[in-house]
């Protein structure tokens, strides 16, 4: 062991000494975390910043000053803090920071407008917002706010404060992604984010000395737990800005990044990207996917980009955290639609329309239940009520299980297309759609038809070259689907189809033009 200097001295009694109390009064997840790792893990490398490396203890002082200035600048426990931030040390930190302090972290998601945003802080009233000056300024008004990239964090401080332990408290409001209408406040405790690391790591496992790329936004619910994670297994963390193909190839070989949670938009960026054989990718050891379903050819396009890197798809939602996972090994035909099964402490049922359950192969709603089930929605006491029934959770996806126990998830309720009487999963159409070669984006859904109710439409964007006519992209169906699961219109677009922050197309957008002044005409 090397010797401590009296820098190193004076920095651990400011934390420990000065204030002998503050380990048993941090709020559970820090304690868990970054805590555990300044105590385990104290000269190892626990994030990256501006070409430096901190270390756990390090970085467990340098937040300590964040929490000083926040609490100095009257922040206090149950607080809302909102960030409107690229990913970045600064935004671990300051989330950390909430952490120690009891406050609650609001994660703003980046692709928003400023009415957007608008709309959130009205709802989450938060006391202060950090953003930077890239992103959308919004027009409410707040007691507290701050341009990180024109005024930087606080410096040293005397003594960290002290709060006091709960771990049903609030640490995250994430705010759904408002893919079927307005976004929502899900109110994330301590508990349910430790439980996320528990489950997370049934799936993904860390280990001493790994490298996480947060490559994915930080404020989305598949993503954001391994800002706990990462440390709590002795991991170092690495951010880039915002995703694109180059620059998460230039990170993993510089950095040799071993672990990283992908949507499935990105890796298709990186299946398409034309110089990816000129980058070392061999340091990746997992890679996990998730946020929106993944179609068997783009599985087996990454297997072939990266041939031993483990795979691991992971299934949740902003309510629930990761509730299934389909391991590497399990990544074999006649499992790849399947987002996998849960792991201990997580019990997923499939249920009818009366919250029975029901047997294997019959599709039905997923419900939940579990640790890492949220609280309920903020300030929505009725939508609360109604997102639970018998103590499970409504996660509002179709899906069935099989004899295996694995689920396989068909379509999100409000996007379950009902044809001449007849229901169409439109992720089913799009996992056919998605394996013609021409291919490369797809998104179905309904339009309403006076006679049928709804028609089955596809918007489709091509890769950059291919030719491809509605025509042979019907009879292409036609080889693998009922006929009345075939586009009876197909839209050929130009431009990227709309997404949310997370990845997800938003379909809602697609289909606004349809529906505008219809009526639902199906139940």
């Amino acid at each position: 062991m090397s010797a401590t200097s009296p820098k190193d001295l004076a920095d651990i009694c400011k934390v420990w000494v000065l204030s002998p109390h503050i380990e048993l009064e941090k709020h559970m997840i820090y304690t868990h975390s970054l805590g555990r790792a300044s105590r385990y893990y104290s000269e190892q490398t626990a994030l990256t910043k501006d070409g430096t490396h901190l270390t756990s203890r390090e970085l467990n002082v340098r937040v300590g000053d964040i929490a000083a200035g926040l609490s100095g600048d009257g922040f206090a426990p149950g607080d809302r803090l909102a960030l409107l931030l690229p990913n970045g040390p600064e935004y671990i930190e300051l989330v950390y920071a909430c952490a120690w302090l009891g406050l609650i972290v609001v994660p703003l998601n980046t692709r928003l407008s400023a009415a957007e945003i608008d709309h959130i802080l009205a709802d989450a009233k938060p006391r202060g917002l950090v953003r930077h000056s890239s992103l959308p300024a919004p027009s409410v008004q707040l007691q507290w706010q701050r341009v990180l990239d024109k005024e930087g964090l606080y410096g040293r401080s005397d003594l960290p404060p002290r709060i006091a332990y709960d771990p049903e408290a609030v640490l995250v409001l994430i705010y759904t992604s408002g893919t079927t209408g307005q976004p929502k406040g899900v109110m994330v405790t301590h508990a349910n984010v430790l439980a996320n690391i528990h489950d997370f790591n049934y799936w993904m496992r860390y280990r001493e000395g790994a490298v996480y790329l947060h490559a994915a936004p930080i404020f989305h619910i598949a993503d954001l737990p391994a800002v706990f994670a990462a440390p709590a297994f002795g991991a170092c963390q690495v951010t880039i800005p915002k995703f694109s193909a180059q620059a998460f190839c230039e990170t993993v070989e510089r950095e040799r990044v071993t672990h990283t949670v992908l949507v499935p938009t990105m890796i298709n960026l990186l299946i398409q990207f034309p110089d990816v054989a000129k980058y070392d990718l061999s340091s990746l050891e997992v890679l996990a996917y998730g946020g929106s379903p993944m179609m068997p050819e783009m599985v087996r396009r990454i297997r072939e980009l990266l041939s031993k890197v483990q795979l691991v798809q992971v299934y949740g939602l902003s309510e629930t955290g990761f509730l299934a996972g389909l391991r590497d090994d399990e990544h074999v035909e006649g499992k790849l639609l399947s987002c996998g099964r849960p792991c201990p402490g997580i019990d997923v049922q499939v249920v009818d329309e009366m919250g029975k359950q029901v047997d294997a192969g019959i599709t039905g709603e997923l419900v939940a239940r579990g640790a890492n089930v949220m609280r309920g929605y903020w300030n929505k006491p009725e939508e609360t009520a109604h997102a639970f029934r018998d103590g499970m959770f409504r996660t509002g996806d179709l899906g069935y299980q099989d004899p295996d126990g694995y689920f396989y998830i068909r379509d999100r309720i409000k996007d379950m297309i009902v044809t001449g009487g007849e229901n169409v999963y439109s992720g089913e159409v799009e996992a056919v759609i998605y394996e013609h070669p021409a291919v490369r984006e797809a998104a179905v859904f309904g339009i309403p038809d006076a006679q049928w109710g709804e028609l089955v439409t596809a918007y489709v964007v091509l890769k950059p070259g291919a030719v491809l006519t509605a025509d042979e992209l019907i009879k292409y169906c036609h080889r693998f689907l009922a006929n009345y699961k075939i586009p009876r219109r197909t839209v050929f677009s130009e431009v990227e189809l709309p997404k949310s922050g997370s990845g997800k197309i938003l379909k809602r957008v697609l289909r606004e033009h349809f529906w505008a002044h219809q009526e639902r005409a199906v139940s």
